[in-house]
């Protein structure tokens, strides 16, 4: 080894010295200025003792030397022997140098400091604000749903947390949401996954946190390695909300992230309400009703006066509300039987469409038993579903489907995608048949004889890009409207898309239910940040066992034609042991944005249901 000389060390040091940013740089500068000062200093005093005139000690040369150096141009004034001339001369050069060499250095920092700044790389001081950890296209529902949630709160903040440009992702946000009202956003550039940038978000102090599932290969593992990042971190965690797109991910993210975090698969809930939507048309408007922040809202109450009171009498002790279920400590139950009873440590599941307006009602119902009708049979008969494209949530939404169908029942399913109708064994009620067909094709889909089926499926391809995929189911959905015209068939259609921005060309189809599958997990997350106790809820509403959602005919529970309060309604519905929560109105069924869906209207209201209505309910089949 050979032995490393001064020269090489002095080097070293110096690189190690440089490298060390702005304010060393800075600090070698003013070491050579002073060595330029002193030195011009030394030569004025050795050239021109005695210039310039009326300079009497070396002090005064040093003043002199050190202005020539900072200001260069001193030197077209002076006046002096040649020699006095050169060093001045010297000296102005060499600061001519120095200077112009500080302001680079001051402005490259300069601007390093605002670059950081601009990147949003400083640590953010809120409390009880909401955090939201990645980015996708969920992002822009999530905000604005908060922002809605929140309007009411003086100084709340979102605060997300993404590998993006600090300034890009609030322009695409405000572009996005538009107004944010009293909602302050604030934006941080750094990775998800890495603890040193969770720091940023001051975590200790928030109120809850959002994690998103990125769009690409693999998102759940980048959740997984957010949940990680989470666990990994001393001290208190607020609630953690994260989603998942595939089930099969759920134990190693609950692992991971421990039982402060709540998983939202997006492949599951999507599939289930694909599934209820084909069976009851309305369901997803229904279910965007509920889930977003604009009108009907679920809450929980203990209200003290209902203990010891049954679940049936407790239906009509709001006026404003909507009693659909109970809370207990062995979990949520909805619509349960009419005789159970309210205990202390249970709470009231309610919709209502703020939360003033959660007050028991004054007075007992106005209930017209004229109007009330009677409960007619509803025989369990065999379906015909078809099942149009496949995807990687298709078998899901089978198995789903055969878990609601009665036994006999027929799924015709008719993609020309390679993988469709596999994986499929252990069906139970289905019988499952599998064709070839090009579902863009008019006269592909004339040859399967769409007029026997009740319920029609059309997914999307996930073979091309969410916008392609959107616009092949489109076409389809245009076909089956024209045949549905031209031959004089009925049956429902349900669509799932994937843009938001899709449903108004999807509503030239009059397609029953379009199901925008990204833009429902995001107000789920929006709900479950707010209060995550509601998650056992629409866990209940979107499983085949116990109640669900029904639109049933409006002549099932009163005359049609009559003018009824809300509470007959609710009567009617509750001594079939079921709980009435709204109306679709069959005239307003293509208008957006509610299609004709009217959630917790005032009992005391009088409407009037035609034939065609329907009452929603939440019922057991």
């Amino acid at each position: 080894m050979s032995k490393v000389t001064f020269r090489e060390r002095a080097r070293y040091w110096f690189d190690n010295t440089m490298s060390k940013g702005t304010a060393s740089l800075i600090g070698w500068l003013a070491v050579v200025s002073v060595g330029l000062i002193v030195l011009v200093t030394a030569f004025t005093l050795w050239l021109a003792p005695n210039e310039p005139d009326g300079v009497s000690h070396a002090g005064e040369v040093l003043w002199i030397a050190l202005m020539h150096a900072l200001t260069p141009s001193r030197v077209a004034s002076d006046k002096g022997s040649l020699g006095y001339m050169a060093v001045m001369f010297a000296g102005s050069l060499g600061g001519l140098f120095i200077v112009s060499m500080l302001v680079g250095l001051l402005s490259n920092g300069l601007k390093q400091k605002v670059d950081r700044l601009r990147r949003g790389r400083s640590r953010i001081v809120e409390s009880g604000h909401t955090v939201v950890l990645g980015w996708s296209d969920q992002m822009f529902t999530i905000v604005t749903e908060l922002v809605k949630a929140q309007a009411s709160q003086k100084g709340s903040v979102i605060a997300v947390l993404a590998d993006r440009d600090k300034l890009a992702m609030e322009e695409d946000i405000r572009e996005h949401v538009g107004d944010l009202g009293r909602t302050r956003l604030v934006c941080r550039t750094g990775r998800p996954t890495e603890p040193r940038d969770l720091d940023l978000m001051n975590l200790a102090a928030a109120r809850s946190v959002v994690v998103l599932s990125p769009e690409g290969d693999d998102p759940d593992a980048h959740v997984i390695k957010i949940l990680l990042a989470l666990a990994k971190r001393d001290g208190i965690h607020p609630p953690v909300v994260a989603g998942l797109t595939s089930s099969r991910n759920a134990a190693a993210a609950r692992l991971a992230g421990g039982p402060d975090v709540h998983l939202v698969d997006s492949d599951d809930t999507a599939s289930r309400l694909i599934v209820q939507s084909s069976r009851q048309s309305g369901m997803s408007v229904v279910c965007m009703d509920l889930l977003n922040f604009d009108g009907g809202e679920i809450y929980l109450r203990t209200p003290k006066k209902l203990v010891g009171v049954t679940y049936g009498d407790a239906l009509h002790a709001y006026q404003t509300a909507s009693v659909i279920g109970l809370r207990r400590p062995t979990g949520v139950v909805l619509n349960p039987p009419g005789d159970t009873v309210i205990n202390v440590d249970d709470q009231v599941v309610v919709i209502a469409h703020d939360d003033s307006h959660v007050r028991l009602a004054a007075g007992k119902p106005s209930i017209d038993e004229s109007v009330i009708a009677e409960a007619p049979a509803t025989p369990t008969a065999t379906e015909r579903t078809l099942l149009l494209n496949w995807n990687g949530r298709a078998e899901q939404i089978v198995r789903y489907l055969d878990g609601y169908v009665a036994p006999g029942s027929v799924l015709e399913i008719a993609a020309d995608h390679p993988k469709a109708g596999t994986n499929l064994a252990g069906l139970r009620n289905l019988t499952v048949n599998v064709k070839d067909c090009d579902t863009t094709d008019r006269f592909a889909l004339e040859s399967l004889g769409v007029g026997l089926f009740q319920h029609v499926i059309v997914l999307s391809d996930d073979r091309f890009d969410a916008h392609h995929s959107d616009t092949r189911t489109l076409m389809t959905l245009l076909q089956l409207r024209d045949m549905q015209s031209t031959l004089g068939e009925h049956y429902s259609i349900v669509s799932e898309m994937h843009d938001e921005s899709n449903r108004a060309l999807a509503e030239v189809t009059e397609a029953d239910d379009i199901v925008i599958s990204d833009t429902v997990i995001g107000l789920l997350l929006a709900q479950l940040a707010e209060n995550r106790h509601l998650a056992d809820v629409f866990g209940y509403l979107f499983d085949s066992r116990g109640s669900e959602i029904y639109p049933r005919p409006a002549g099932d529970y009163v005359t049609p034609g009559s003018e009824v309060t809300f509470s007959t309604v609710v009567e009617a519905a509750r001594r079939r042991g079921e709980t009435a929560i709204g109306y679709r109105d069959a005239a307003t069924r293509n208008d957006p944005p509610h299609y004709g869906i009217v959630l917790n209207p005032d009992k005391t209201r009088p409407i009037v249901l035609a034939e065609q209505d329907s009452v929603i309910v939440l019922a057991e089949r």
